[in-house]
């Protein structure tokens, strides 16, 4: 008799340590992450959405989490997120990663898309301060399109009914100006580091999505 009770409470530590073990290795894990950098209007939601659909991937999309946080009642950085996006400026990257970080710890999922981030070296350096020692870069995916083209596609949005208050020409020029100047030399500093893959997004979307799953496969 106290040989089985015996034989049970072995059984019984054995399964807390196992669980106890997975737990640990979950908790020691790091964010699978693939930064979505583009031009406004390169298509980025476009193949983020398709890349969830297929692949499973969370979608993030920095500048979605921040009009969330602006239209929440009662928000503390709704008037100054609203500020920056209207005038196609930087959001402050405590901020946003902020917002990215509890957006992935109450996904509960481990592979993500960020979607326009980072945008320039005050966000890049915000984020490997905050975030770097917590995630596994996999690799920047850029969709290159002509900013005539993501012009097209933007104000044709806005006339759709985007409700985005940035899809008009005075905040265009203003976004286009911050991503030659801030967000492409991101975008040179990780070809610098051999993670950037490139696609062509001049073409329709699901023959992009042909060359992207490749990545994913």
């Amino acid at each position: 008799m106290f040989v089985g009770n015996l034989s049970c409470v072995c059984m019984f530590i054995g399964r807390g340590l196992a669980s106890l073990t997975g737990v640990r290795r979950i908790m020691a894990s790091k964010y699978n992450v693939v930064f979505v950098l583009g031009g406004p209007g390169a298509g980025k939601g476009t193949q983020c959405a398709k890349i969830v659909e297929e692949f499973g991937y969370v979608h993030l999309s920095a500048g979605d989490l921040l009009r969330e946080e602006r239209a929440k009642p009662g928000s503390e950085f709704g008037e100054l997120i609203e500020g920056h996006i209207t005038n196609g400026t930087i959001v402050p990257v405590e901020i946003t990663c902020s917002l990215l970080e509890r957006a992935m710890k109450d996904s509960d999922k481990n592979d993500f898309l960020i979607d326009g981030f980072p945008r320039n070296e005050n966000n890049l350096e915000g984020w490997n301060d905050q975030m770097g020692e917590k995630v596994d870069l996999k690799f920047v995916l850029f969709f290159d399109c002509p900013l005539e083209t993501c012009t097209e596609r933007c104000l044709a949005r806005g006339a759709a009914g985007s409700g985005r208050s940035d899809d008009n020409m005075e905040s265009l020029r203003k976004r286009f100006d911050t991503y030659m100047n801030a967000t492409m030399p991101i975008i040179k500093h990780y070809e610098g580091k051999d993670l950037v893959r490139k696609m062509d997004a001049t073409s329709p979307p699901d023959n992009v999505f042909d060359e992207v799953k490749k990545l994913f496969a």
